[in-house]
């Protein structure tokens, strides 16, 4: 099925930040490889509703855990229509660890929270800081735990990472990252809906 102009613009503007903010920051060290390899998976669900969304979070949690690695390593579930509030959102995860839960997918799958208006505990909105989950879309990032393990085995000093992160945003600041968000991408293959 063909996809609509509106999902291809969501597609498009996802994987300009994954391309430009995430890995151009390097933000997560390990995004480039399965990005340049073709293994990102971007998903767009039409969910209006948060348990149309627990349907297609479910339906994508089974496709990851079905996938072969070499070809899908990890999933965007991208739902623009549903959860725009932050704190819904925020309440919106509790569901999606009890899935996991129901699935028993804990160990297995993990999911990692993005959100265009994303805030850390006892941060303020404008703190650059806030940037390291903030996507353009409210999101759900699927990942394989044994992925995730891995990665970590293989970095030198893991927690820094996201201190180092908080650095580097809180050092472009926003007009920084906006600039940055307007530059045009390089593209790169990945998985479709």
């Amino acid at each position: 099925m063909p996809e609509s102009s509106e999902h291809q613009q969501v597609m498009e503007a996802t994987r300009q930040w994954l391309e430009k903010v995430v890995i151009g920051l390097n933000l997560c060290p390990f995004a480039g490889l399965p990005w340049r390899q073709g293994r990102i998976r971007f998903r767009v669900s039409n969910a209006t509703h948060p348990r149309q969304l627990a349907e297609d979070l479910a339906d994508e949690l089974l496709a990851l855990e079905r996938a072969d690695p070499a070809e899908c390593e990890t999933t965007l579930l991208i739902h623009a229509q549903v959860l725009g509030d932050f704190l819904d959102y925020n309440d919106f995860l509790g569901i999606a660890d009890q899935l996991l839960e129901d699935m028993a997918l804990v160990g297995t799958i993990q999911i990692a929270s993005f959100h265009p208006d994303y805030q850390f505990a006892d941060s303020q909105p404008d703190d650059p800081a806030n940037c390291t989950n903030r996507s353009p879309y409210p999101m759900l990032h699927l990942l394989r735990e044994a992925s995730i393990e891995a990665a970590i085995a293989n970095t030198p000093d893991p927690d820094s990472i996201f201190e180092r992160n908080v650095r580097k945003l809180r050092e472009l600041g926003m007009d920084g990252l906006r600039k940055l968000a307007n530059t045009p991408p390089a593209g790169r293959p990945t998985i479709g809906d």
